[in-house]
């Protein structure tokens, strides 16, 4: 959706009333000086007909000619010449406008006597002169109009500098900082009160991630202590040959359980940490799927999955090596636990690590929650909510690092989850 900035808003609106104004203004000028100019010209008719009839009448010698036609006297306020049709003589006295020759005409009809008198004004000089002013204050309106445009633009910078200011502000604050923001700048009341709003929810939030982080950091290096004793433990156990069956079943369980929480307490405690995104290096991707198959090597073997690593030995990709690990040892597990025959398939291309396995596959309505905290799949075709996290962690990993994770997934032809890791430059 496209948005107008408020800087526009303002300036449109502005530009708009002003260019209203003044187009109302000049038709406004207009009709008024146009009527104006009808009460002179009446004006100037009736006094001029009034001091003619007057002094015909008193010298009757200054008659001028007589119009048989016409049934009266024809004369001309400007010595002009005109031959009036004769469907003259059948106005009414008066004052009246007729086009003759393509001229717009004034007759004044009066009594004189038994016959008429019609005297003839032509007013075009004057008329043109006057549209030629109207003319131009049009046109004075149209660059006024486009000045305000301008001057709108201007002014409305002006009227939104603050806000934008404000906003650039906000921008330079990085997330969870608790820093604020100076209400002193602004000399807006509405602002300041933004500002202040802003400044106690800023702070809100960088107390509770705060917490949150402290909470995260402190439980995940808490359980660092029992889950090495854990796995001590199991070391030792599965060192006593007495220990067989169904029993070393279910240590290898209690083993891999412990694995899985010392993994999810290094993701946590890494997602703890503001500066880890910034510790990137070159890895080698191929060494590093290695290594994360091999918790998953008895697994694989009892299920007969074969792993396929199709990535060139050299290849390396710019991630953070820890953090790869987590989501690299997430996915694989996901992988392992849902596939029961066929393979896992590692390749690289254009920038993005494939891993596919021929599991059951995903239902198209599963894929958009496979990342929401505490949702599994109970099977294919019924979702149930449960208690899974790695997925959700690995997204956030993701988020951290910069790094899009895709599914795609078809049922009965299992599944392909795509990594964005972009390749280290070789030198």
């Amino acid at each position: 959706m496209m948005r107008n900035s408020l800087r526009f808003k303002v300036a449109l609106f502005f530009s708009v009333l002003t260019i209203a104004l003044l187009v109302a203004q000049a038709l406004g000028v207009r009709a008024l000086a146009e009527a104006q100019e009808e009460r002179l010209i009446a004006a100037l008719i009736r006094d001029d007909m009034a001091s003619v009839l007057k002094s015909y009448q008193a010298n009757p010698a200054l008659l001028p000619p007589f119009d048989v036609r016409l049934n009266g006297y024809v004369s001309g306020a400007d010595r002009l010449s005109v031959a009036l049709p004769e469907t003259v003589r059948n106005l009414s006295f008066g004052t009246h406008e007729i086009i003759i020759d393509e001229r717009e005409i004034h007759v004044a009809i009066a009594s004189l006597g038994t016959a008429r008198l019609y005297r003839v004004y032509n007013f075009n000089l004057y008329e043109k002169h006057f549209k030629e002013v109207i003319n131009a204050l049009m046109g004075g309106t149209g660059i006024f109009a486009l000045l305000t445009i301008w001057l709108s633009f201007g002014l409305s910078g002006l009227l939104v500098r603050q806000v934008a200011g404000l906003a650039r502000q906000v921008k330079t604050l990085r997330l969870g900082e608790s820093a604020a923001i100076h209400p002193g700048k602004y000399d807006e009341t509405e602002l300041v009160g933004l500002v202040e709003a802003f400044n106690d929810y800023n702070r809100r939030m960088a107390d509770m991630m705060a917490r949150e982080k402290e909470f995260t950091g402190n439980v995940s290096h808490e359980l660092r202590t029992p889950l090495t004793t854990i796995k001590t433990s199991c070391e030792l156990l599965e060192q006593d040959t007495a220990i067989q069956g169904k029993s070393r079943a279910r240590l290898q369980q209690i083993e891999r359980a412990a694995d899985n929480m010392r993994e999810l307490a290094n993701a946590l405690l890494m997602l703890a940490r503001e500066d880890s995104a910034r510790e990137v290096e070159p890895v080698a991707v191929a060494k590093m799927i290695e290594t994360a198959l091999i918790p998953f090597s008895a697994q694989l073997a009892q299920k007969g999955l074969e792993s396929v690593i199709d990535i060139d030995g050299e290849l390396r990709v710019v991630a953070n090596r820890p953090a790869l690990a987590i989501v690299l040892s997430n996915v694989i597990d996901n992988a392992v636990r849902h596939t029961d025959h066929g393979s896992l398939h590692f390749r690289y291309a254009n920038g993005w690590l494939y891993i596919e396995d021929t599991g059951p596959g995903i239902p198209a309505h599963v894929i958009p929650h496979v990342f929401d905290r505490f949702y599994q799949a109970a099977s294919p075709d019924t979702p149930t909510p449960g208690g899974g996290i790695g997925l959700s962690i690995v997204r956030k990993l993701c988020e951290r690092y910069g790094w899009s994770i895709e599914i795609g997934s078809e049922p009965g032809k299992g599944t392909s989850v795509s990594l964005r890791l972009p390749a280290a430059s070789r030198t």
